[in-house]
């Protein structure tokens, strides 16, 4: 939020493109996950509340909500029971890549001027949630 802030007069005066990612997690909370849920939220209402304090000054704000993304996340995870679930999901769907995630931006920052992709919630043909 600090850099975005820093970065509003140079995004004003060029009309630029804010694209925040977020997560799945920031419209659906599952047990388990509710900090995480949190903070998903979080970047969700501030790029809706921020694309609303900007789009006067014709600079555009996009939040991505990917779900399951073939990442190192799981590297990070020390929570035995959190580990063992990720590694189930990824075993038994087709995950989104990186390459996924980044289609998407492209999409979004490609549009006309005119074009405001307010969010783009994005999951595996077989995550149901």
């Amino acid at each position: 939020m600090a850099t975005t802030k820093a970065a509003l007069p140079h995004l004003k005066a060029s009309k630029g493109h804010i694209v925040n990612v977020s997560s799945v997690a920031g419209r659906v909370a599952n047990p388990g996950a509710s900090g995480y849920a949190a903070t998903k939220f979080g970047v969700v209402a501030f790029s809706e509340s921020l694309r609303r304090e900007v789009y006067a000054d014709k600079v555009r704000v996009t939040v991505v909500e990917p779900g399951l993304v073939r990442t190192e996340l799981g590297d990070h995870i020390t929570n035995v029971q959190s580990k063992a679930v990720l590694e189930h999901r990824l075993a038994t769907m087709e995950a989104l890549t990186a390459e996924d995630i980044a289609n998407a931006i492209f999409y979004a920052v490609s549009q006309p001027p005119r074009v405001n992709v307010n969010e783009i919630l994005i999951r595996p043909t077989d995550q149901e949630r």
